[in-house]
């Protein structure tokens, strides 16, 4: 069926108010206006931040389709694009790379003024949505939306990849592993032969593993809540496990009794005040660097000893790795294409959309590192 320029008619998970469960709804994808694209997703992981959006951790506009770690193909342009065409395999970008803003032009940094996560509008550049169900707007969830069969997005929030890239598992590239194994190797810059620990072991801070052991860090501390994934990161690369509620003492300082002097690189990938100041208090004082690459809750506040910031460690905010999304991006997909990286450990479950629901389950459980959505 030729659907250029019609709108189309499909399946997608609309959260209508926060904290409702997601129901799965017909419908209508509007064609793409000028600089944007139309896409038919073929994969989608299930993200942290989706799970901060649908519990209103963020500010966001409701009703809104959910999803942003997404992997598809072109069905079709709008006017003025020139970087990808219809049949092109894609991923898509919760960072944008506009090519333009200061944030773009500047050589360090990414976080492209056009970005709409901080804070998210729902609506498209133009201010519009593409969406709509029953006769109801739709609002987009950070210009993504990947929980639906068709997406619309800005030309500079898709890449085009590899056309050999394997789909069902490549969209973790769209969000999950760069953020993870960036703040490692690009962002941080772990240096051989020195120690690390992440906080969080789900699909960011495994992602922060496989990039702490590539870069050569000699002993990696894992600390997460949930015993079920320790397994897994001890096969990534972790060393040592660490359960803050079976400890007796706090966990950074149970981490500084291990290290001696405090870890060189401290990682937080949850998202909460309390174990980003853990992650923060685990470094060495000197020239320890933590790197915050979790998503807080859009009204919580940091607070940390101000006389302790005078020793020397650094404080550092790493969003996807630090990477240009659209310089950047295909690059990862080749190099795992290549077998220079591997994502397929992090890719635990892979389910059809319409097992959304117990999709979602399996995030909250603790079971899977990343579970795939198929299309």
């Amino acid at each position: 069926m030729n659907t250029l320029g019609k709108t189309i008619t499909c399946r997608a998970a609309i959260a209508w108010a926060k904290n409702s469960p997601l129901s799965i709804e017909e419908v209508q994808v509007e064609p793409p206006k000028s600089g944007e694209v139309r896409i038919k997703m073929i994969s989608s992981g299930i993200c942290g931040s989706d799970d901060h959006v649908l519990k209103g951790e963020l500010v966001v506009n409701f009703p809104l389709i959910p999803g942003h770690e997404g992997a598809g193909i072109v069905e079709s342009v709008g006017d003025g694009v020139c970087s990808m065409k219809p049949g092109d395999k894609v991923l898509i970008l919760i960072i944008p790379q506009c090519r333009e803003c200061d944030a773009c032009l500047y050589p360090k940094g990414n976080f492209c003024y056009k970005q709409d996560v901080l804070p998210c509008s729902g609506v498209m550049l133009d201010g519009t949505s593409r969406f709509s169900c029953r006769g109801q707007k739709i609002y987009h969830s950070f210009r993504t939306s990947s929980f639906t069969e068709y997406t619309v997005v800005p030309e500079i929030a898709a890449v085009k990849i590899d056309d050999a890239a394997p789909m069902d598992k490549v969209c973790l590239i769209s969000c999950g592993f760069p953020t993870g194994y960036g703040a490692a190797v690009n962002s941080a810059k772990v240096t051989p032969g020195s120690t690390c620990v992440v906080f969080g072991l789900g699909g960011v801070g495994s992602a922060i593993v496989m990039g702490c052991k590539a870069s050569g860090a000699s002993r990696i501390i894992g600390v997460d809540i949930n015993e079920e994934k320790f397994p897994r990161a001890r096969a990534l690369g972790v060393t040592d496990c660490l359960n803050p509620n079976k400890l007796e003492k706090p966990v950074q300082e149970v981490v500084m009794e291990m290290t001696g002097v405090g870890v060189d690189f401290a990682f937080e990938a949850i998202g909460l005040v309390d174990t980003m100041v853990a992650a923060w208090n685990s470094c060495n004082n000197s020239y320890g660097v933590c790197l915050i690459a979790g998503l807080a809750p859009s009204d919580a506040q940091l607070s940390l000893e101000a006389p302790k910031i005078l020793s020397g460690k650094t404080l550092k905010g790493v969003c996807l790795g630090d990477y240009k999304t659209r310089d950047c991006i295909p690059q990862i997909v080749t190099d795992y294409l290549q077998n220079k990286i591997n994502i397929d450990p992090l890719v635990t479950y892979q389910l059809p959309f319409n097992q959304l629901h117990e999709a979602l389950e399996l995030f909250h459980s603790g079971k899977a590192i990343r579970c795939v959505l198929l299309f």
